[in-house]
């Protein structure tokens, strides 16, 4: 089964115009402040989402050591990014990324003291989960309660746990997220209308097995599946780029690629990149793949090869000379915190 295959989230892509203010932005909003990777480049195996041509990046990945995923935010450098005029719940692809809270009260008090964003009331689904929405200006957030932590006291908030994804068709959403991609668990099922909309919602979970280098801080993944009834739902990243403005992907850490890949090709998903060897990434290295979902959204696996630990003295830690089920201790994953967002 897939479940043996996915540590958890590693994170969620974000296309934006400048990556410096966005990278101190998701630092003060969610206290994403260790920088794992700044990296330029050339996405030179993404030209079959970037119009069959080579741009220029940067790449910057953040993390909030809490607990959960991080952010890839990603910015072209040699072309003027693309933003989407307007987004509908339901659209096809990422309308949000889902991160989770300490204690919801308190971060819904302290986001909505912040003039630069919108932020709305915290409400209740009809599953009695309690909830927010954060919007940047150009990206949507939703804030969830969670019990699972790496370690707390420093935040109100961890990072990604998840996204919240428009489909066409949930039967066909739901074989490849329950089936490919792993996600056992159904949380919720359910319709409910909004602004003369009729939606329904499923909510997939996957609970941490405890496998993995960073599973212990990636912790559970959440999925919102969101198809829209009566209407018909449009492409977030219709006539767009990979990498212009908004949620490009969401990345899961991998445990072992081949062994997905071929899992992937038993359900009729075939990877749509796949970097076969080691790719760097600043500090970082490892192979990665993409595979889209029926409705084209990009799902990136990131097998890990090579990790900074303390970039200043030149401490890495290759995962390829371990146990790749085996979780880091603690303490390890702790001196990531020594590299921060400045």
């Amino acid at each position: 089964m897939s479940h043996h295959y996915l540590s958890g989230i590693q994170q969620i892509g974000i296309g934006v115009s400048n990556a410096e203010q966005a990278m101190h932005l998701y630092k003060h909003l969610f206290g994403l402040d260790v920088l794992v990777f700044d990296d330029v480049a050339k996405a030179s195996l993404m030209t079959a989402y970037t119009g069959n041509k080579v741009f220029e990046r940067r790449a910057i990945l953040t993390m909030n050591l809490q607990g959960g995923g991080g952010v890839e935010i990603w910015q072209y450098l040699n072309r003027k990014p693309v933003h989407c005029n307007s987004i509908k719940l339901g659209d096809l692809g990422i309308y949000a990324a889902i991160l989770k809270s300490v204690d919801i009260e308190k971060s819904h008090q302290r986001l909505k003291s912040i003039d630069a964003i919108s932020v709305s009331e915290i409400q209740n689904c009809a599953s009695g989960t309690a909830y927010f929405w954060v919007n940047d200006g150009t990206n949507a957030f939703k804030i969830i309660p969670k019990d699972d932590w790496f370690q707390t006291g420093k935040h109100d908030l961890g990072g990604v746990i998840g996204a919240v994804i428009g489909v066409s068709n949930m039967e066909k959403s739901l074989h490849f997220y329950q089936e490919v991609v792993g996600l056992d668990t159904i949380l919720y099922d359910y319709e409910f209308s909004e602004n003369n909309s009729i939606y329904r919602k499923v909510g997939l979970q996957k609970a941490a097995t405890g496998k993995g280098a960073f599973n212990k801080l990636l912790g559970n993944i959440t999925i919102e599946l969101i198809q829209i009834i009566n209407e018909k739902p449009k492409k977030i990243y219709e006539n767009r780029f990979w990498g212009d403005c908004g949620f490009i992907h969401l990345c899961f850490d991998v445990l072992d690629m081949d062994a997905f890949k071929l899992h992937a090709e038993n359900n009729n998903y075939k990877f749509t990149v796949d970097s076969a060897n080691t790719f760097e990434m600043d500090n970082a290295s490892g192979r990665f793949c993409y595979v889209e979902d029926p409705d084209g959204t990009l799902i990136e696996l990131v097998e890990t090869h090579k990790v900074p630990i303390f970039k200043k003295i030149g401490w890495f830690l290759d995962l390829r000379k371990r146990n790749r089920e085996k979780p880091l201790p603690n303490w390890m994953i702790k001196m990531l915190a020594l590299s921060k967002v400045k």
